[in-house]
């Protein structure tokens, strides 16, 4: 199972993944992806929202979906919100399999799915002005590739 939870407190990615590992001897790998707020162009913070029950229940989805195409052994997703300082983490992705392939394929899988289907809404702090980020084709496009049964390992 991929466990998947949203919080305003910083996370552990060390023991984030000991606790998906502990104690276990049939995983091969662990895949982690840890994204965090970058200083761009005077960006002073990101403010994140979300409405908790429905990003919780596309969040459970998509880690249900991940789950369904490869032999995933366990997962943990960590999604702050709140306001974040660059340098801040954001998101962690954490995946554990008997073999790589399906633990990077699955990470890989998640974060696109994280940036396009889950709902969270985005503003750059510059100084005293608020700017929504919009969504982008970049990240569509990745996303993509994984609908009509591609990008399975």
């Amino acid at each position: 199972m991929i466990a998947a939870r949203v919080q305003a407190a910083a996370f552990d990615m060390a023991a984030e993944t000991a606790r998906l590992t502990g104690g276990r001897s049939d995983i091969g790998a662990v895949v982690t992806f840890t994204g965090h707020v970058r200083a761009d162009d005077g960006l002073t913070a990101l403010l994140i929202e979300h409405y908790p029950a429905m990003t919780q229940r596309q969040m459970m989805a998509i880690a249900a979906e991940a789950w369904g195409r490869w032999p995933l052994l366990g997962g943990s997703i960590v999604h702050r919100h709140g306001r974040l300082l660059p340098g801040e983490a954001i998101v962690l992705v954490a995946i554990a399999s008997a073999h790589r392939g399906a633990a990077f394929a699955a990470a890989e899988f998640l974060m696109d799915w994280l940036k396009t289907r889950a709902p969270f809404w985005k503003q750059e702090e510059r100084g005293d002005r608020l700017h929504w980020v919009a969504a982008k084709a970049t990240d569509d496009a990745a996303a993509a590739r994984w609908t009509a049964g591609g990008g399975t390992t």
